[in-house]
């Protein structure tokens, strides 16, 4: 029986597993039937059918063809990893919110330093057209999360960022100008350090998306791994620590902080409007 309020929804990730284990039961196959027929262990199944992992789509693209169910397992896994997404990235930002020390490298133009324009300009290039008042609800979101960095004690924080992101304008020129010039003042902030990773120093372990790494007061330490549609809150002390080598290893191929700064500078003022 479902012991339920009546406030409480069943998350994607439930709905998956109790479709999952109902499937199987209509279908009259046991664990170790499903198992051998799918070629997956009967373990693993059983965690499925538990909400204990998510799986794969693969996983879900076999159980759908045994169970003779189209696309309906990969729609709800689709759900439910979108969901299991955000719920990660809230746990980030409320890790992120009381960080002493963040070290960031991004390929894209960082939240915590856009400006409005800037932030307006993005938000509004999205494929998917929203209205105006979502537009400056999203807005003011990202630019409220910027008092973290003003906050008291502000955190340490470094930025490396890739070259490519100085290297492709996301705004008209004078945006993308006055975005140049606020990476430029954040440079010159006392617990801020600004780094450019150069195209000349050529692959590296974290291409192909963003990595953030944070640390509480209490030594806890944090890693969150982005990529363009995914997101990956790591909290294994060892995973952590490998994730902090290979920023380490980005860092010093990186421009000095004063060559950073006098290659915005050259950007900015090549692309004056």
């Amino acid at each position: 029986m479902d012991e339920r309020g009546p406030d409480e929804e069943e998350s994607a990730r439930e709905v998956l597993a109790r479709e999952l284990r109902r499937l199987r039961e209509v279908s009259g196959r046991s664990l170790s039937e499903l198992a051998d027929e799918a070629k997956y262990d009967r373990t693993y199944l059983n965690r499925l059918e538990n909400g204990e992992r998510l799986s794969r789509r693969d996983v879900m693209v076999s159980l759908d063809r045994i169970y003779g169910t189209g696309k309906l397992l990969v729609g709800l896994w689709v759900l439910a990893r979108r969901s299991a997404f955000l719920d990660r990235f809230k746990l980030f930002m409320q890790y992120e919110a009381k960080a002493v020390i963040m070290h960031k490298y991004l390929t894209v133009m960082p939240g915590l330093l856009q400006t409005e324009e800037y932030a307006r300009a993005l938000l509004s290039s999205a494929p998917t057209p929203i209205s105006a008042t979502l537009l400056e609800d999203r807005v003011a979101a990202r630019l409220g999360r910027q008092e973290l960095l003003v906050r008291t004690p502000a955190p340490i924080v470094r930025f490396i960022l890739d070259e490519a992101v100085l290297r492709r304008p996301m705004a008209g020129p004078g945006v993308w100008h006055g975005q140049l010039g606020r990476l430029l003042e954040a440079a010159e902030a006392p617990n801020i350090a600004l780094q450019v990773l150069p195209f000349t120093a050529g692959s590296h372990d974290l291409m192909g998306g963003s990595l953030t790494l944070l640390w509480m007061d209490d030594g806890k330490a944090v890693a969150y791994l982005e990529g363009n549609k995914s997101g990956d809150l790591i909290e294994d002390t060892t995973e952590v620590t490998q994730h902090r080598v290979s920023y380490d290893r980005l860092r010093d191929m990186s421009l000095s902080l004063t060559d950073s700064v006098a290659l915005i500078q050259q950007v900015m003022e090549a692309s004056s409007p």
